[in-house]
């Protein structure tokens, strides 16, 4: 049976023992839960995998406390500097190449799927913290969902999408920005491309950086990049004013629907609730869901690029 651990100390410490043990575990993050293990165990990591039925080519995000233990990991230069100390700790992940000449390198070759680069973040939500705090290692953490199904907010998301094939669930309730991370690869000459958009947007990162992104190429070099993702499982129509006889509507704005991202229109709530609107309509009694339409500025870019992906 799965453990649902509360969010206390006893819960943390339950997690963090597991996950020192190779165990995999569900853990919340300010963006999605995510079913973290050691990142230094190629069995650990063979485990997420497996769990999720992940393909072994799509690598995995490594969390970490603190740009300390990234530098450890991978090679920052000043331009990763610059954007771990503007949005870390945060839902910003930056791939840049592994760093192979340290004895404190500790990730495993499943985790960065043979790449020469690896994908860091430092992740601001407080259980998330507690958890790489009492284990002192660098946890491997995608969605804690099926792999290409619809991303889980909330512990009930984890099992209804994982059932028991996760040992334990830390429960801190739902996510409250609802979308996850940005991805950010840095390029030579000064070059970056934007793998996937998230709550940090692209004009913050244009802001920071001083140019405009270069085209990431056809590759997989993080997760998210796949065309078709977060399926919910059945055909999904969007930019819908209305719903057919046979849809589920999730509305947005003055979009009504039989849910709704968000009434009042905010971008922000509407990402929140994004992913629990999509478990909620692919629940339904509808085979077919509909989406209102959503505008694209702000983090608008990564609903609809979330949308997009799930309607493929």
């Amino acid at each position: 049976m799965t453990e649902l651990l509360p969010a206390t100390p006893q819960g943390i410490a339950r997690a963090a023992a597991l996950l020192r043990d190779g165990v995999p575990v569900a853990v919340p993050t300010e963006t999605v839960y995510g079913l973290a293990a050691r990142a230094d165990r190629a069995e650990a990591v063979a485990a997420i995998y497996r769990t999720k039925g992940r393909p072994s080519f799509n690598p995995l995000i490594v969390h970490v406390l603190s740009v300390v233990e990234a530098r450890q990991l991978g090679q920052l230069d000043d331009r990763a500097e610059a954007l771990a100390a503007a949005f870390w700790p945060g839902p910003l992940t930056i791939v840049v190449p592994v760093r192979e000449d340290s004895e404190d390198s500790k990730v495993v070759p499943a985790v960065t799927a043979g790449l020469p680069t690896v994908a860091l973040r430092v992740p601001a939500h407080p259980l998330m913290r507690a958890v790489l705090a009492a284990t002192g290692l660098p946890l491997a953490a995608p969605s804690a969902n099926r792999s290409l199904g619809v991303s889980p907010t909330t512990p009930a998301h984890v099992m209804a999408s994982l059932g028991h094939g996760v040992a334990a669930v830390l429960d801190g309730g739902a996510c409250l920005q609802g979308v996850e991370s940005t991805i950010v690869a840095l390029r030579p000459a000064g070059q970056w491309s934007l793998l996937r958009e998230g709550p940090v947007t692209c004009g913050e990162l244009v802001a920071l950086l001083g140019c405009e992104p270069v085209d990431a190429g056809g590759g997989i070099e993080a997760p998210g990049q796949m065309r078709r993702h977060y399926a919910p499982g059945k055909p999904l129509r969007l930019n819908a004013a209305t719903a057919a006889a046979d849809e589920y509507l999730i509305g947005f704005g003055p979009v009504a629907g039989h849910c709704t991202l968000s009434a009042s229109g905010d971008l922000a709530e509407a990402a929140a609730r994004l992913y629990a609107a999509l478990h909620q309509a692919a629940a339904a009694d509808q085979p077919r869901i509909a989406v209102a339409p959503v505008p694209v500025a702000g983090i608008g870019a990564a609903i609809n690029d979330r949308l997009r992906r799930a309607a493929a």
